[in-house]
């Protein structure tokens, strides 16, 4: 069977027709034994990867899986989209052996719905959303209903985490629902990354475990929850091992990474995004 895969995750892929993750494949020398495909699933097509990577590896299809999410933020001009637009990705490595991992996802769970809260069809430049109407039975609907769905698979409770993560479509959603479930501010505080970089929307609560990962400590528990509109959500329930502090330090963490951002214009973030167009 297949050695490798690579699973790529966003709803701002640069081609309509032609995957992103065979661009990457290329890049880091896995081709050509190997499978790759991308994902859709608005915010959470990341984490939709990760499940995808979990479940070929766990039935040794595959020895080890890349699960990538990754976007450029899309909005209108003057949609408040823009208010939170970033740009960002972030990749896990997903295997078995478990001398080599640096956390183990003990086991995850979706709620999922066909609720049109957010969209964009094929030719439109921009999607279309309902804006703040599509927070209770969009984002909230889901992310609770997912998390509450995982902790109750596994007889579990908020207090049992070290730390949580939410998708972070903003810096309010994600602080209303750790309330609403029960996690405490000081468990969200580590991983919420969007009140500095902004909404990374595949990449965002990847990135928001990527940053709880740089500071946890073996044995600590990590409650992840990513949603996507349209709408779905997937949670994870994630312990930290040992040899996170092994190769905690080969890379910068996200801290560090987004300290020093360049901040543009609103004309020059416009002209980048091809928002300047000539009748």
């Amino acid at each position: 069977m297949y050695k490798r895969q690579v699973y790529t995750g966003s709803e701002s892929h640069p081609y309509a027709v032609k995957p992103t993750s065979t661009i990457v494949a290329q890049a880091i020398g896995a081709t050509p034994q190997m499978t790759a495909a991308d994902f859709e699933f608005a915010c959470k097509a990341g984490t939709a990867a990760v499940q995808a990577c979990m479940g070929l590896v766990g039935s040794g299809m595959v020895d080890l899986g890349l699960a990538i999410g990754a976007d450029v933020s899309q909005g209108a001009p003057s949609d408040a989209l823009e208010y939170t637009a970033a740009a960002g990705g972030v990749a896990c490595l997903i295997g078995r052996n478990e001398s080599e991992l640096a956390a183990i996802i003990e086991d995850t769970y979706s709620f999922t719905t066909d609720t049109p809260d957010f969209w964009r069809r094929e030719g439109m430049p921009y999607p279309e959303h309902g804006g703040r109407f599509t927070g209770e039975p969009g984002y909230f609907k889901h992310v609770t209903n997912g998390a509450k769905g995982l902790l109750e698979k596994l007889g579990a409770k908020p207090e049992d985490y070290d730390y949580a993560v939410f998708h972070q479509p903003n810096g309010k959603f994600p602080s209303k629902a750790a309330k609403m479930l029960g996690f405490t501010k000081a468990q969200i505080t580590p991983g919420l990354v969007v009140p500095k970089i902004g909404n990374t929307y595949s990449g965002s609560c990847l990135m928001g475990i990527a940053a709880t990962l740089d500071q946890a400590k073996p044995g600590d528990r990590i409650f992840a929850t990513a949603f996507g509109s349209g709408a779905g959500s997937d949670a994870f329930s994630i312990t930290v091992t040992d040899r996170i502090e092994e190769i905690r330090n080969r890379a910068p963490t996200v801290s560090e990474l987004i300290k020093d951002p360049v901040y543009i214009d609103y004309a020059r973030y416009a002209r980048h995004k091809g928002k300047i167009r000539l009748a």
